[in-house]
């Protein structure tokens, strides 16, 4: 009987052991891809007027450059979060899309505090707009775990 359980326990640790890998493997591809996708479409749907983030964003472009350039602003964002997402693609490019990533991201959390009336509901309940940016936090933790795997810098004239 408890050669049985060892033999069992030595199982279980091995699969263990073989599904860490595995997610050890895939993890940085697959959230490298899940950031794209997220970035890549939330930037057509702007591209194309789809955006369900439009009035929250004329709102907040009101708030700040002025709603007369509203356009241009929409659009430049639209761009430079399908960048992003291709830049995400891109391993090499991690450590120039790492600080786009942070300043759209203070772009696009602002309304939390600039347009507070549209992101919250009441204390601490956020509106659909709200929870919509706040959902934010999982891209960043994403992309600090991916930015925790970018290789050191070496330098090639390092004395030895």
């Amino acid at each position: 009987m408890q050669v049985k359980k060892q033999q069992t326990a030595q199982t279980v640790e091995a699969f263990d052991l073989r599904l860490i890998d595995w997610f050890k493997q895939f993890y940085v591809p697959m959230a490298r891809v899940a950031i794209f996708v997220v970035y890549f479409y939330f930037g057509i749907l702007k591209i194309f007027d789809l955006s369900p983030a439009s009035p929250l964003a004329v709102a907040l472009t009101e708030k700040t450059i002025g709603v007369q350039y509203f356009d241009a602003a929409f659009m430049l964002l639209a761009v430079m979060e399908c960048l992003i997402g291709i830049l995400f693609l891109i391993p090499r490019a991690t450590r120039v899309v790492i600080p786009l990533l942070l300043v759209h991201m203070v772009m696009v959390c602002s309304p939390l505090i600039l347009v507070p009336d549209m992101a919250w509901d009441k204390f601490l309940v956020p509106s659909l707009e709200g929870q919509y940016i706040i959902k934010n936090i999982a891209i960043v933790a994403l992309a600090i775990g991916i930015a925790a795997q970018v290789r050191p810098l070496v330098h090639a004239n390092r004395s030895k």
